[in-house]
């Protein structure tokens, strides 16, 4: 049987897969399993629980603090508010546990549920298969004082505003980093919309804010992160410094230029970590990326003395990495980026403030991104393959070598199989566009061939 758990907790079709049956479960398991390790001992245990703006997440959310006051857990029930909100409310607040209703940049029939404990990190693998484990396992129920309550915290949210406006002037060093600057907002009709923009004024910048009208089925639709466009055209219409755009739940961030071209991940974590370099607040001067990283990324840092430690794709993974080696820095190029020193997670409202502070103190995003040549690059989704066999396949592995010899430091190639589905993707880097396609389409047309299920 296939884990439950996924590299973002728990998700999938909402009132079919992710039910409130099973967030009650969850929410129970999740509480006997931590008190169990003796994470409740001596106190009363406390939870924050939160959500994104999909109409699916008021019936869970009410499942999930359902579960947890019935185990003998308080819960403050902050509402919509980001996922990285949720996890500093979990460590601001001293709560034992922090749980997050929200599908992220899924369309709005999903939904999905996961694991903050104490101090808002994420549940090690270990934890979540016991939580799997000792679902529908028999229990002793608490009853009369021992039960929980449900108190509404929606108030914290200006706490969370708070903490980020504190983050980007200590990065910066002034009261108002973001003062002079027109920034358009796109908040995906997702968990920022209210929060993302009150947080770019607080730090001085005129906002103008695009799809933050949530009406429980717009989430993510052609908006935010996933749907660059309208965010192009309203920075060239308004002639704004710079964009932002917020996935539903708000985890990640990406950016457009005064311009109107896309400013990715990659580049974002260049732009960071080259100002936190010069700062001297950059540990070890090492910056933590991932396998899909671009080769002009690694080519940028390399120029400017920075490291880059690979890990694998999953913001998860980058948090084991900078965990690990006590590093500030990392993310991914979809626009999960982890500045440690302020936040647990990947935190796209506090991406979107530090990189309007690296653009009022160092000149125009085109200019600054003009530092990290980002090389051409092609994905293909090979589908319906053998995803188990793209390792050990003689001819697969002959048809990569060749790339990467022609390629030679001018260019990169990855093969990576799905977790998930039959499928493996084909990622091919080169100078040239034209090298790029041409490459991907030869390895990808192996593939589907040395692969094929029978």
């Amino acid at each position: 049987m296939a884990r439950l758990f996924g590299t973002d907790g728990v998700r999938g079709l909402a009132n079919r897969f992710i039910t409130a049956e099973l967030a009650v479960d969850l929410s129970v398991s999740a509480a006997r399993v931590l008190a169990q390790r003796g994470d409740f001992s001596g106190h009363r245990p406390r939870a924050v629980v939160g959500r994104d703006t999909r109409v699916s997440g008021q019936f869970l959310s009410h499942a999930v603090a359902a579960g947890l006051a019935s185990a003998g857990v308080d819960v403050l029930d902050v509402g919509v508010l980001p996922t990285p909100g949720i996890a500093y409310l979990t460590a601001s607040t001293g709560a034992d546990l922090g749980v997050v209703i929200s599908a992220s940049h899924n369309p709005m029939p999903d939904n999905g549920i996961k694991f903050f404990a104490r101090g808002g990190h994420k549940l090690d693998d270990g934890i979540e298969d016991a939580i799997e484990a000792g679902l529908g396992a028999a229990w002793s129920r608490p009853t009369g004082e021992a039960v929980g309550a449900i108190k509404d915290a929606s108030d914290l949210s200006q706490e969370y505003v708070d903490h980020i406006h504190r983050a980007v002037t200590e990065f910066a060093g002034v009261a108002k980093p973001l003062e002079g600057l027109t920034i358009v907002a796109d908040a995906a009709h997702g968990a920022a919309f209210e929060v993302g923009p009150r947080a770019l004024e607080a730090a001085g910048a005129t906002v103008h804010v695009l799809h933050a009208e949530p009406n429980g089925f717009n989430i993510n639709d052609g908006a935010g992160s996933t749907h660059m466009q309208a965010l192009q055209a309203e920075v060239v219409a308004k002639r704004a410094d710079l964009g932002v755009a917020y996935d539903g739940d708000a985890d990640r961030c990406l950016a457009v230029d005064h311009t109107g071209a896309v400013v990715n991940g990659d580049e974002i974590m260049g732009l960071l970590a080259l100002a936190m370099k010069q700062a001297g607040v950059l540990y070890h001067d090492t910056l933590v990326a991932t396998v899909m990283s671009n080769l002009g990324l690694h080519r940028a840092m390399s120029a400017h003395g920075i490291d880059i430690i690979e890990a694998a794709v999953g913001d998860r993974y980058v948090l084991e990495a900078m965990r690990e080696g006590g590093y500030t820095l990392g993310g991914e190029q979809s626009g999960h980026i982890i500045a440690s020193e302020y936040a647990t997670t990947g935190d796209g409202v506090l991406t979107s403030l530090l990189v309007g502070a690296v653009v009022k103190a160092g000149g125009s995003l085109q200019e600054q991104c003009e530092a990290i040549e980002m090389l051409p690059q092609v994905m293909i989704n090979v589908k319906d393959v053998d995803r188990a066999r793209v390792y050990s396949d003689n001819r697969v592995q002959q048809a990569v070598s060749a790339s990467r010899r022609e390629l030679g430091n001018d260019g990169r190639v990855l093969l990576r199989p799905s977790g998930t589905e039959p499928l493996v993707r084909v990622m091919v880097e080169a100078t040239t566009l034209a090298d790029a396609q041409r490459h991907a389409d030869d390895l990808a047309a192996v593939v589907r061939e040395a692969l094929a299920l029978p």
